[in-house]
């Protein structure tokens, strides 16, 4: 089987945040920007969050593409929905995702919504509680969807018969 590479696939971008950061010098402040910005493949299941910081906006988005595209991670998918629910935790903001039946769609706000809609999950109910800090909460939901599993997985994990 051929191995996929970042060329084959059909990456889309968007930008979950872009904040303006101050470095106070002597002579004053010095401005950059840094921009949250999460690429994936709907239709081959592969998602990725990456940091990009720069003076200009163009630029930030365009290193935290790069940075996204490196960090692409498969996401298991089962019926256009999650196969089990899961939790995810990064710094103080958790997430919660729930499989929801065919034609719910993607039920979730801020920067769950950009990294679930480019990973190829059409239904699922997800619920972000505490922080609401972006870079929190997209971390804790590659976490939580990266920590997904098959049934089949968990038997062999298990090793049962099936």
């Amino acid at each position: 089987m051929k191995k996929l590479s970042v060329e084959d696939l059909n990456i889309q971008d968007k930008v979950i945040h872009i904040s303006r950061v101050a470095k106070v010098v002597k002579g004053g402040r010095r401005f950059g920007f840094s921009a949250l910005v999460v690429a994936g493949d709907p239709d081959a299941n592969f998602v990725g969050v990456g940091l990009g910081k720069a003076k200009e906006v163009p630029e930030a988005i365009r290193k935290g593409t790069e940075q996204a595209k490196k960090n692409l991670i498969r996401v298991k998918v089962h019926k256009n929905t999650i196969p089990h629910e899961q939790y995810g935790k990064s710094g103080a903001g958790y997430v919660f995702m729930k499989p929801a039946p065919e034609g719910t769609g993607i039920i979730a706000g801020g920067a769950m919504r950009a990294i679930l809609e480019l990973s190829g999950i059409r239904n699922v109910y997800a619920k972000s509680i505490g922080s609401s800090n972006p870079h929190n909460v997209a971390n804790a939901t590659l976490e939580c969807i990266s920590s997904l599993f098959y049934k089949g997985e968990l038997i062999k994990r298990r090793k049962r018969r099936i």
